[in-house]
């Protein structure tokens, strides 16, 4: 038999321990022309181009004392085929355990997204209409969320007077070689009314295969670079790649601007252990630095237009042949999105890319939108019409 006063007490952590589980999802679906795609025109069915298709559960436990625990477990798939994205992983976009207080912060653990995305990335037009189309070249600086980061740690402060701040480190695993592997990145947002403002930095050691390589199903390949972008897939054999970033917005009226900068480095090149990641003999360091500056325009509650200017400019570069005198990239992208519903709208965006010089591949550099195969030429212009539905 229990004792009278266990029960009391069995029944008040009852009463705080209160917990909920959320089912959640985004079904994003459309059709695609791409004026160059490996030297050919394409029709095409593509999934998530204005936000990435998913399901998932969140919850999060009353732990009592203003303190929960929480959870989020997220799973990408494209709706053309079932299949799962990134990489082919179940929960691939996020997954991840925690503890939130209301007045300390969160600390969370798992698979997750970097300071960067989370502080700096939602100021770009990928993240107001354009999509990952959108993205910047190659999603070099990593704004559209194209790579996430496995074994971390993360901590987000609560909101003071519109300040909020954090960091992430993740491990890398390796017996021996504290740093192999890790990556770490610090990040900071001020909001006020309608002005919001935020940096952010992240730094990866052995890029290729701990930051670029860790949406496989598998172990990533070490002989080859885990990068398909022809922007920045020659500098593989990087020893680190780092990423400095501000950006910031300020509504007025129906109308809200924006305005980002990222300044994306690959140094230490030919420093390391994997064999032929570096064709073109790389030596020191390459470096871009991009500029976005966009404006979205609600002109009723159900419509809103968005436009995108991005430039993008490489370093110069030493390779085994000479110097490699680095590549320009110009792109502008437009769109229009129609609420049909709280939960559903139709939307349509185009892109148009324009590079010169020579790129990480020491060849002539060549358009390539992100996510597209890229062109055979310095242009290249996408439109796709989608139908999103979230639920």
């Amino acid at each position: 038999m229990i004792p009278v006063g266990l029960l009391g007490l069995a029944a008040a952590g009852a009463a705080h321990a209160q917990s909920t589980v959320t089912l959640f999802g985004v079904i994003d679906q459309g059709i695609s022309y791409t004026s160059n795609a490996g030297g050919h025109n394409q029709w095409s069915m593509a999934g998530g181009v204005l936000q990435g298709s998913r399901w998932g559960l969140r919850g999060s436990e009353d732990l009592g004392g203003g303190l929960k625990a929480i959870f989020l477990l997220e799973s990408g798939f494209d709706a053309s085929s079932g299949k799962f994205t990134q990489g082919g992983l179940l929960f691939g976009r996020r997954a991840f355990v925690g503890l939130a207080d209301a007045h300390v912060g969160t600390v969370t653990l798992g698979r997750q997204y970097d300071d960067v995305v989370d502080y700096v990335g939602v100021f770009a037009d990928r993240a107001f209409g354009g999509g990952y189309v959108a993205a910047h070249p190659g999603d070099i600086d990593n704004f559209n969320n194209g790579y996430r980061t496995n074994n971390s740690i993360k901590y987000e402060s609560a909101n003071y007077s519109g300040l909020h701040f954090g960091g992430m480190y993740s491990l890398g695993g390796v017996a021996g070689e504290f740093t192999r592997n890790q990556t770490y990145s610090l990040g900071a947002g001020y909001e006020h009314g309608p002005f919001s403002l935020a940096a952010a930095y992240m730094n990866v050691r052995n890029p290729n295969i701990s930051f670029f390589g860790n949406s496989s199903t598998s172990a990533p390949s070490t002989g080859a670079a885990n990068i398909a972008s022809p922007v920045y897939s020659g500098f593989a054999s990087a020893r680190t790649y780092q990423v400095i970033a501000a950006g910031g917005a300020y509504r007025i009226g129906a109308a809200t601007l924006g305005a980002t900068w990222s300044n994306i480095q690959f140094t230490h090149l030919g420093d390391t252990a994997e064999s032929g990641v570096n064709p073109s003999g790389y030596r020191g360091s390459a470096h871009f630095n991009n500029a976005e500056v966009n404006v979205q325009y609600q002109f009723t509650p159900a419509f809103s237009m968005t436009a995108a200017y991005d430039y993008m400019k490489g370093s110069s570069v030493s390779s085994a042949t000479g110097q490699n005198g680095g590549a320009t990239y110009h792109q502008g992208a437009l769109s229009a999105d129609y609420l049909l519903s709280k939960r559903t709208d139709v939307y349509i965006m185009g892109v148009y890319q324009h590079a010169s010089g020579t790129d990480s591949r020491n060849q002539p550099a060549v358009a390539a939108i992100n996510g597209l195969t890229a062109s055979t030429s310095s242009s290249q212009a996408t439109v796709h019409v989608g139908l999103r539905h979230r639920f």
